[in-house]
């Protein structure tokens, strides 16, 4: 497959403002992301008008567009893993890294991700900050579902914490390949992997449902997440904005869950509700 790159100048002022601006990037389509803001997307999923118009909306300025280049077929997936997934240490008690990775600090929970282009590598914020809430927690004999999983990095986190079991879904089924790949990496058993979305949840439960995903998509599905909850289990949603939290909340009042803890970082936040 072809690839379109797109090349940026880049002159904003904070770090989280390139943030914001690769994750809203993703959601036209790019896949893949150098440090010096280049983008790929496949040739077929190219729209210079979608471009254009997030770049005159996007709330900072500071990214302009310098060169538009086809790029010939290439392992965009390799290169990126090789180049720009670096090794990340988690609260001093969990290290997520690729298999190609040497020199790994022991750490008590050590995570093997091979991204493939799936998002949840634990550099974003939003996987982060559901990292560090997860490794707060008591999840033995839980059980789990980790809705969007992409790489299924906090499925894995979730086995090796003592979830009894954990359901990870996605609606991409490169998502859900690379899920079961990185689950076999870390020799879990118990994590079972689908592919579609909120409609396969009708009539299932579970003690904890972790959601990594757009605002709008949890908008939209936070109900059907609380209809799989009793009274006392727990929903964390990540993938939205800090200026997203009251929207959020009005939705989880809705569905009879109450918010008890959200942690931030470059803008992005982490909601954690319990269902009364």
């Amino acid at each position: 497959m072809q690839y379109v790159a797109v090349h940026f100048t880049n002159s904003f002022a904070e770090e989280f403002m390139t943030d914001l601006f690769i994750a809203s990037l993703a959601e036209l389509g790019f896949e893949s992301f150098e440090d010096n803001l280049t983008a790929y997307i496949p040739e077929p999923n190219f729209s210079r008008e979608k471009l254009d118009n997030l770049i005159n909306t996007f709330p900072y300025k500071g990214a302009k567009m310098s060169a538009i280049e086809l790029i010939a077929d290439h392992d965009w997936n390799e290169e990126w893993e090789r180049n720009y997934f670096k090794p990340i240490i988690i609260a001093d008690k969990c290290v997520i890294h690729s298999s190609f990775h040497n020199d790994i600090p022991s750490m008590p929970y050590d995570i093997i991700i091979d991204p493939r282009m799936a998002f949840g590598t634990g550099h974003h914020a939003t996987t982060s900050l559901i990292i560090n809430t997860l490794l707060d927690m008591d999840l033995k004999h839980k059980k789990v579902l980790d809705m969007g999983c992409g790489t299924a990095v906090l499925a894995i986190l979730a086995s090796m914490r003592g979830a009894e079991h954990v359901t990870a879904i996605d609606i991409d089924d490169r998502c859900t390949d690379n899920a079961m790949t990185n689950i076999k990496l870390n020799n879990i058993t118990n994590v079972t992997v689908e592919l579609g979305d909120a409609n396969l949840l009708e009539g299932r439960h579970f003690d904890l449902i972790i959601a990594n995903i757009n605002r709008n998509i949890l908008l939209m599905d936070i109900p059907a997440y609380t209809a799989c909850l009793d009274n006392g289990g727990q929903l964390i949603i990540s993938g939205f904005y800090t200026d997203d939290v009251q929207i959020l909340e009005h939705k989880l009042q809705e569905c009879h869950a109450k918010i008890e803890e959200i942690r931030e970082r470059d803008n992005w936040a982490m909601v954690r509700a319990i269902k009364h």
